[in-house]
């Protein structure tokens, strides 16, 4: 510019106008004398736009608040003055396409995470919120034809990448349709990062009763899952939600990811229904694939104790009780009322009933396995003709571990613990059987059909102690009635 106007060296040696940051009000009104706008940036750099750290308390910052279009203004007012605007038109055009390639470029990993799609959507719209902006405040640098030639390419690009893995006025129909094909693709995403909460969630849990000391915590909990026990109310402090933590922490990440649910559908242009409709079917499938993989995996895991088996049937009684509490969730963010025609219903419940029956299965597998290593120490001298006039100290203890096992079972469904302590019975009856028969190809003192005569009656005692109530009369005795005549029989 100083060659072609023959201007004097001094030039040189003032301040350049952009040499120290100026404000933006200094900024636009430094060219307001010779055109009404402004411009991009010189040929090295024309593509990158520094952005501000300063906001505006005042506003909701808009782009020239957020970005410094001083440089490009600066090009373009420059390039006018030597007469060669078209030049810096069409290279300021010819970069902006080649950026705009590269923002149109998903990540490869884009789909692994929601945060991923975020940032493709965000440099998309913030790309054209530039464009927009160039567009109303300079004369011509870009157009309206212009603009729309790079949106169709974008809106194409766009949608070839998101089927492959309030934006500024511009159409977004095919965006509205696209979105809708991608919905359970959006929903699996979803249902991934939660399967990573909830098992979080399970493996940080300590399968314990919830304690509270004061009339604040137990509202506190109260307040993140609906549980109504009047017994409990009553109890002074400290006491015990029959529950562990793992329960209102569920309950509030299925809540949670209702939200996200309904948060994908916003300004689709979905009726409530359709709405309604989504929110229901992806959380079933949250319940009825995630979140039942997750508690089953805890379930088959190895070494878990009794202790925890019982706590997660205890707890999933108390998840499937909430269901209710979830549709009316639902109901009130939808506005859709449940008898509504073509409703989705929640039938997720049969995902805490599946697990609750696997916990109950691995319960009586687990006792009989414990029995099984108990008996494992009997050690029957069938020759024998001394008598210790008590029963063996294999089965005492057995029986011991028995009855401090059931007294845990106080909190369980009624059948669970009964089912559970005949079952345990029956196994100890047959396994007993199993050491008398074996014990027939040899031969049989009197003193030690009398030392197994009297494990028979610890057994037969523990059974009409009645370890787990609800019982009637001699049902679970019955249990012992074949190994009982067995004895009588060698007698």
């Amino acid at each position: 510019a100083q060659q072609q106007r023959n201007l004097d060296n001094i030039v040189l040696q003032q301040p350049r106008i952009g040499s120290k940051r100026k404000s933006k009000k200094d900024a636009y009104t430094i060219f307001d004398t010779e055109m009404e706008s402004t411009s991009p940036k010189s040929e090295q750099d024309s593509g990158i736009l520094d952005v501000e750290d300063e906001e505006d308390d005042e506003e909701v910052p808009g782009a020239q608040d957020l970005v410094d279009f001083s440089p490009v203004y600066r090009c373009l007012h420059i390039y006018s003055v030597l007469g060669a605007r078209e030049t810096f038109e069409n290279y300021y055009r010819k970069q902006r396409r080649k950026q705009a390639r590269l923002v149109l470029q998903p990540p490869s990993n884009m789909h692994e995470t929601l945060d991923g799609y975020r940032k493709y959507f965000n440099q998309i719209v913030g790309f054209f919120v530039v464009e927009d902006h160039i567009l109303h405040t300079t004369q011509g640098l870009v157009n309206r034809a212009y603009i729309d030639e790079l949106w169709e390419m974008a809106l194409s690009k766009t949608i070839a990448a998101l089927r492959t893995h309030s934006v500024y006025g511009f159409p977004v129909n095919q965006l509205f349709d696209m979105l809708l094909e991608i919905r359970d693709q959006y929903s699996e995403t979803l249902l991934k990062k939660w399967a990573g909460i909830f098992r979080n969630i399970l493996d940080s849990d300590n399968y314990s009763p919830i304690p509270v000391t004061s009339e604040e915590m137990y509202k506190k909990v109260v307040g993140q899952f609906p549980f109504q026990d009047t017994e409990l109310e009553k109890q002074p402090f400290p006491k015990k939600f029959p529950f562990s933590e793992f329960v209102p922490k569920v309950y509030n990440q299925i809540k949670e990811f209702i939200y996200a649910c309904l948060k994908f559908s916003e300004d689709l242009h979905l009726s409530s229904t359709e709405v309604d409709d989504m929110i229901r079917k992806s959380t079933n499938l949250l319940l009825t694939r995630t979140l039942s993989n997750s508690l089953q995996n805890v379930i088959k895991r190895k070494n878990i104790g009794l202790t925890e088996l019982v706590q997660i049937i205890i707890n999933t009684t108390h998840l499937e009780k909430s269901c209710k509490y979830l549709e009316e969730f639902i109901t009130n963010i939808t506005n859709v009322l449940p008898e509504t025609v073509h409703t989705t219903k929640l039938y997720g419940t049969t995902t805490f009933k599946d697990a609750r029956h696997a916990a109950e299965e691995e319960i009586y597998t687990n006792l009989n396995q414990k029995i099984d290593q108990f008996l494992q120490l009997a050690d029957y001298d069938w020759m024998t003709g001394d008598l210790d006039n008590k029963a063996s100290d294999y089965l005492v203890d057995l029986i011991a571990f028995l009855r401090s096992t059931f007294a845990v079972f106080t909190h369980l469904p009624g059948k669970v613990a009964q089912t559970a302590c005949m079952s345990a019975c029956k196994h100890l009856a047959t396994s007993l059987m199993q050491l008398l028969l074996e014990a027939e190809v040899r031969q049989l003192t009197l003193g030690a059909l009398q030392q197994f005569n009297l494990d028979v009656r610890e057994c037969e005692q523990f059974a009409r102690s009645g370890p787990v109530p609800g019982f009637q009369e001699d049902t679970l005795q019955l249990a012992f009635i074949d190994l009982r005549q067995n004895v009588v029989s060698h007698e």
